[in-house]
């Protein structure tokens, strides 16, 4: 008699033990069902639903323009495929910053609509009573400190941040603030190695690096960027595991040219 195994969700509690044994938390995004069931199933501990839907599924040069809406349809698919991954949801730009209720009532609509298990906001101390306002309805927040897409147009750029001291200062002061709060973990974006690795163990929460070097608790990529589907896109951080746009391109030059030549389908692809 064969006996089916229940897949066991990752919690908030898992990655803190994982953070606690020293074992390294995986975490990569995805943004509809079929990805999500790929990226689950693989084994990965958590999955970002992130707002870089805006770029690479919308094809904005920004995170900015995509709606709390997008991101609650996102995250849906991806809540159907995930059986085991933690599934993390970004809270778009404009949904919580200044406005502590805006930002429960926001939370509350992806937990409720996409039946996500966590949220991840960007911003220090600055946003510090929306995250509080959030936590008391019983939503986990993941916090993210360094490069904040969503204030882009404040930095000017996307190079590291942090690299003066008295940035990296104030980053210090907003992890500790996060954890204070009650921040299950803090995403570090594109910050020195050695400001991450002196983050990270100031915390007894898990940090999770973007281009931020070794020493976090665990890594994230855009699975996108990962799977080499976006041509050209290669920042120093990113390690591609493989080159799907090369083999996509093949793959449908090959049928088009197939249909022209009347090659598809053959007898043995007819009723």
């Amino acid at each position: 008699m064969s006996v089916n195994k229940e897949v066991k969700r990752i919690t908030v509690h898992t990655l803190q033990e994982m953070k606690n044994r020293g074992d390294k938390i995986a975490m990569l995004t995805a943004y509809d069902y079929s990805m999500a069931l790929i990226v689950d199933n693989a084994g990965t501990d958590i999955i970002l639903v992130g707002d870089s839907a805006s770029n690479v599924m919308a094809g904005h040069e920004t995170t900015l323009p995509i709606t709390l809406d997008q991101m609650i349809y996102h995250a849906a698919s991806v809540v159907r495929a995930a059986k085991r991954s933690l599934v993390v949801v970004d809270l778009p730009f404009g949904s919580y910053q200044g406005n502590s209720k805006e930002a429960l009532a926001s939370a509350i609509r992806i937990m409720k609509e996409a039946g996500a298990h966590a949220v991840k906001l960007e911003g220090g101390v600055e946003i510090a009573e929306s995250i509080s306002r959030i936590l008391t309805a019983g939503i986990p927040v993941m916090g993210h400190l360094g490069l904040t897409p969503q204030s882009i147009y404040k930095f000017g750029t996307y190079t590291v941040r942090a690299r003066e001291d008295a940035e990296a200062a104030k980053l210090k002061e907003d992890a500790l603030k996060l954890q204070e709060l009650g921040c299950f973990g803090i995403v570090l974006e594109k910050i020195p190695s050695k400001l991450a690795k002196e983050v990270s163990e100031s915390l007894n929460i898990p940090t999770i690096g973007i281009g931020a070097g070794q020493h976090c608790s665990g890594q994230v990529l855009v699975i996108h960027d990962m799977l080499g589907l976006n041509k050209g896109f290669k920042p120093r951080f990113l390690r591609q595991y493989a080159n799907l746009y090369d083999v996509m391109d093949g793959a449908i030059k090959n049928y088009v040219s197939d249909v022209r030549a009347n090659n598809f389908p053959n007898e043995k692809e007819e009723y």
